[in-house]
C-alpha cells in the first residue's frame, strides 16, 4: 500500500510541475501579445489556458485518492495539503494570465500601453516570468532560501506597478483615459500573479520546514544568535582556561 501511495504522490508532484510550466507558457504568450500587440499570441495564450482545467481536475482527484489510501505519515499529509493549495494558486495565476491575453486581444490591432509606459510593461513581464521560473525550480527541488528570495522580486514588481499607477493617474498623463484604465488593470493582473507566486514560495517553505516564512526567519535569527553566544562562551572558556 505504501508503494501505491508513493506512486500516487509522485504522479501528483508531476502534475503540479506540468501545471506550473503550462501557467508560465500562458503568461509568456499573454505578455508577448501585450507587448507586441500580437493577436496570434493572445489566441495561443487562451488556447493553452484551456488545458489548465483538465490538469486542475486531475490534481483534485489525485488529492482525494491520496487522502483515501492508507493513513499517511505527517510529512506525506503536509505534502498533499501543500500541493492542494499550490494547485489553487496556479489556477488563479492561469486566470490572471488569461485576463492579460484577453485585454491584448480586445485592443488589437492597437496596443494596450502608451509609448511612455512600454518599458515598464516589458519589465513587469520579465519579472513575472522570472518568478514563474523560480516556481518551476522549487517544485522540482524545494529549497527554503530560494523560495524566500521570491519576495525580493515581488517587492521590485510592486514598485514598478506603483510607478505605473502614479503615471496613469498624474495630471500630465499624455495618454487616453482608456489606455490609463487598461494599464491600471494590466498592472493589477501582474501584481496579483506575483502575489500568488509568493504564496507558492511560502507553501514550499512550509513543506520543507513545517513553518511559515515569518516563523522560519525568526527561528533562523534566534538560532544564529544562539550560535554567536555559544562561540563567545567558548572564547571565554579558552581565555580563562589558559590562566589569563
Amino acid at each position: 500500500m505504501r508503494t501505491e501511495y508513493r506512486e500516487h504522490l509522485n504522479a501528483f508532484s508531476e502534475d503540479l510541475q506540468t501545471m506550473s510550466d503550462t501557467v508560465r507558457t500562458v503568461m509568456r504568450y499573454a505578455s508577448k501579445a501585450l507587448i507586441d500587440g500580437s493577436l496570434e499570441d493572445a489566441e495561443a495564450a487562451l488556447t493553452e489556458a484551456d488545458t489548465l482545467q483538465e490538469i486542475r481536475v486531475r490534481c483534485q482527484e489525485r488529492s482525494m485518492a491520496l487522502l483515501a489510501l492508507e493513513s499517511p505519515v505527517a510529512s506525506d499529509l503536509r505534502q498533499v495539503f501543500t500541493s492542494i493549495y499550490i494547485v489553487e494558486d496556479l489556477d488563479r495565476m492561469g486566470a490572471l494570465s488569461r485576463h492579460i491575453a484577453s485585454t491584448a486581444r480586445l485592443r488589437h490591432p492597437g496596443y494596450v500601453w502608451d509609448e511612455t509606459m512600454k518599458p515598464t510593461v516589458v519589465e513587469l513581464a520579465r519579472l513575472v516570468d522570472t518568478m514563474g521560473e523560480l516556481i518551476h525550480d522549487q517544485l522540482i527541488a524545494p529549497d527554503v532560501e530560494g523560495a524566500l528570495a521570491m519576495s525580493e522580486f515581488d517587492d521590485e514588481l510592486d514598485s514598478l506597478n506603483q510607478h505605473l499607477l502614479n503615471s496613469v493617474t498624474a495630471n500630465d498623463w499624455p495618454g487616453t483615459s482608456r489606455t490609463a484604465v487598461d494599464l491600471a488593470l494590466v498592472g493589477r493582473y501582474f501584481e496579483r500573479y506575483a502575489d500568488h507566486c509568493v504564496n507558492v514560495a511560502a507553501r514550499i517553505v512550509y513543506l520543507v520546514t513545517g513553518l511559515t516564512p515569518e516563523r522560519y526567519e525568526r527561528k533562523k535569527d534566534k538560532d544564529g544568535h544562539d550560535l554567536e553566544m555559544d562561540e563567545r562562551f567558548r572564547e571565554l572558556e579558552r581565555y580563562f582556561g589558559q590562566g589569563n
